[in-house]
């Protein structure tokens, strides 16, 4: 473990003994403000229009109800995306303070689509966000002809003025009507990003710590059947570095609450420290290793054993991926992916 810690901030220092004090203010009020967003955006947003209703401005609130109403359906029809978000200067910053890095091992065609299964969730997912909700790492340049969709919790789309906001990075509900519309109704070259542990794979994020939620997570490889989207794993090595987190054991009335919370909710709550003002994460490098096409045929009703089949694929690949690149990303050659 402390080797682990010693080489990734050996990159760091190499990375960062360059950057002037005001870059690196950049770079924190940037990753602060991302953290920020993840954690108090949407509540934010929900009492202010709660609280416009309340006051002369109330006609504001009201007509965006309204809008609301009868845009209920964009999300799950592709969104709307803006180039001016997704290429905002700030995501360059947010980059540059872990840094994080895009790395393609093989060629995706535009003549196909494919479902990107990314590795691990971590607190924040800092890594799928940045890669493939953001063109701070060239992801259009680096696979040309491939539009990148992160698909998130749906109920975010649900929130007032934060929906425009995640619709107008790119991301997408993931949702079966969202995806279905991804997958055949938006021609070829679309690549749909889904952080398949989710919410259970964020309370094992810890550093050291190699933990992915997937040996019971079929839905995704049932899609991608259905539609012939060939599957790809990710995995961002240092995603579970950023932040130090409380981990309770199974059973243990910390982990029922957050169970409790997680079903009732969608996502669980972690408690967790950062580098700084707790929010901060660590300066960890995070490497987003996009793995090789597994080709998957299409069947409109797949049965269980193609189901199985195409997901041991995957856990292969995935597999394979890890300890391919475990090495160049800072760990030992001796440490295991761990696959629950």
């Amino acid at each position: 473990m402390d080797k682990i810690v010693k080489h990734l901030q050996e990159v760091v220092a190499g990375m960062t003994k360059e950057k002037t004090q005001w870059k690196e203010f950049l770079e924190t009020i940037s990753v602060l403000q991302w953290a920020l967003t993840f954690l108090l955006l949407a509540l934010f947003c929900i009492i202010l229009m709660v609280y416009l209703m309340f006051t002369s401005l109330w006609p504001l609130s009201t007509l965006y109800f309204i809008w609301m109403v009868l845009d209920w359906e964009t999300p799950e029809r592709g969104g709307r995306r803006t180039a001016f978000v997704r290429k905002w200067r700030v995501w360059e910053h947010l980059r540059d303070f872990f840094p994080v890095k895009l790395v393609k091992t093989a060629e995706l065609s535009p003549n196909k689509n494919y479902i990107l299964g990314c590795h691990p969730h971590g607190i924040m997912s800092a890594g799928a966000f940045t890669c493939f909700s953001t063109e701070s790492c060239g992801f259009t340049d680096t696979f040309p002809g491939i539009r990148c969709t992160l698909a998130i919790l749906a109920g975010l789309f649900r929130v007032p003025l934060f929906r425009e906001y995640i619709m107008g990075a790119g991301l997408c509900p993931v949702s079966k009507p969202s995806l279905v519309h991804l997958l055949s109704k938006s021609g070829k070259g679309n690549a749909v990003v889904i952080v398949i542990g989710g919410a259970a794979e964020s309370l094992s994020s810890s550093p050291g710590a190699n933990t992915v939620v997937v040996k019971h997570r079929k839905g995704f490889v049932r899609m991608a059947l259905e539609f012939g989207a060939d599957l790809v794993p990710v995995y961002s090595f240092g995603e579970n570095e950023l932040f130090k987190q409380v981990i309770f054991s199974d059973g243990s009335l910390g982990r029922r609450l957050q169970d409790l919370f997680k079903k009732i909710v969608g996502f669980a709550p972690c408690l967790f420290v950062g580098e700084r003002m707790a929010v901060v994460p660590y300066r960890t490098p995070i490497t987003t290793v996009v793995g090789s096409p597994i080709s998957v045929p299409k069947c409109v009703t797949p049965t269980e054993e193609e189901v199985d089949h195409y997901h041991r694929l995957y856990m292969d690949a995935l597999s394979k991926l890890f300890h391919e690149h475990k090495a160049s990303c800072g760990l030992p050659e001796g440490h295991k992916l761990r696959i629950i």
